[in-house]
């Protein structure tokens, strides 16, 4: 780590964070919140909602995929998505489901907005519940070319904070 100059669990708490929150939409796989973490400690994301069923830390499942991040990214617990998604909309995020939805807008077409960012990212296997997408401001959709039709929620994680903040 310190060849790689990363900072330790302290100044990361410290640092600036990219106005971004993660929402986590009733994720069933821990190894996928675990993950969720990890990814938000890489791109110094503000913080990570977890709703409804979502594991919450502390939990060993969680920790083999967040290597430590459990304790350097902000996250609550929120009974439901759409509690989070009016909270922040109170706070004034904008909201956007990452999902392949009717009106939807292609990643790599997004505009982002000039104010805070709040991503929710649905279960394995249901996605993001409509009445939260009817909530958010905008459907983000990642282009697929492949036979399959959607992506590990872990990896859509990365791939559309990537597209957000690399600009």
């Amino acid at each position: 780590m310190d060849e790689l100059g990363r900072m330790d669990a302290d100044a990361f708490k410290a640092s600036a964070k990219n106005r971004v929150v993660l929402v986590l939409d009733n994720i069933r796989s821990l190894n996928n919140v675990g993950s969720a973490f990890r990814t938000a400690d890489a791109f110094l994301i503000e913080s990570i909602y977890l709703c409804g069923v979502t594991g919450t830390p502390p939990n060993k499942e969680i920790e083999k995929t967040a290597l430590g991040a459990t304790s350097t990214v902000s996250w609550k617990h929120v009974a439901s998505t759409q509690e989070a998604v009016q909270e922040l909309k109170q706070k004034g995020y904008y909201l956007a489901a990452v999902e392949q939805a009717k009106g939807s807008t292609m990643l790599h077409e997004f505009k982002k907005p000039d104010q805070p960012i709040a991503l929710v990212f649905g279960n394995e296997v249901y996605g993001v519940e409509q009445a939260v997408i009817d909530q958010c401001d905008a459907c983000l959709e990642i282009p697929q070319y492949g036979t399959k039709h959607s992506l590990n929620v872990s990896v859509s994680m990365g791939i559309v904070l990537w597209e957000l903040l690399r600009s």
